[in-house]
């Protein structure tokens, strides 16, 4: 015996999409017809049984106008283009993320151009590069080292990059981000 409660706890799923045919809540609405023509402001049912007259739904474009707007066509069509459209938007969308590269006052030459070679690699992909320089015990007494490197990251580094955060203290250490022109 089925228990009296079991529909109780089922989920409620919300429908997905826009509304169509029977589902749409107004009482009149302005119709654009199958082959993209207006067709003018008419009452819900009239609407709906030309859409069934031409075997297709009444699908609510702008809901939020009014009255209204509706479309005659497919709904498997519609839903289909607005999935196309949301797969192209996210096709053309960037994310630009942070790379860090970390330096000490004393880094010696050829470790500096190995992360400056590195950067620009980063700045030519398209991401941001945050430059941090450490200071330990007594190299905090020249800081302006670590002034020193970050102006000669920035020359360095200028034909393909802007300082987005000048170089800044936080802590022990010095940071900087520059960032894509």
């Amino acid at each position: 015996m089925p228990n009296p409660k079991s529909n109780y706890f089922q989920r409620r799923t919300k429908t997905q999409g826009p509304r169509a045919n029977e589902r749409i809540r107004a009482l009149d609405v302005q119709v654009i017809g199958s082959n993209s023509n207006n067709l003018g402001v008419m009452p819900l049912k009239k609407a709906i049984e030309m859409a069934k007259q031409e075997d297709l739904d009444l699908i609510e474009i702008s809901p939020n106008a009014n009255p209204p707007v509706c479309k005659i066509m497919d709904i498997g069509k519609y839903k289909y283009d607005l999935q196309k459209k949301a797969n192209q938007a996210k096709k053309k969308q960037k994310t630009v993320s942070l790379k860090e590269i970390k330096l000490r006052p004393g880094t010696e030459t050829h470790d500096y151009n190995f992360k400056i070679k590195n950067a620009k690699k980063f700045i030519t992909k398209g991401d941001k590069v945050k430059f941090t320089v450490k200071f330990k015990g007594r190299e905090m007494q020249h800081t302006e080292l670590g002034k020193e490197l970050m102006n000669k990251i920035i020359e360095e580094t200028k034909d393909i990059a802007k300082v987005e955060s000048q170089p800044k203290f936080e802590g022990k250490q010095m940071v900087m981000i520059i960032q894509p022109i």
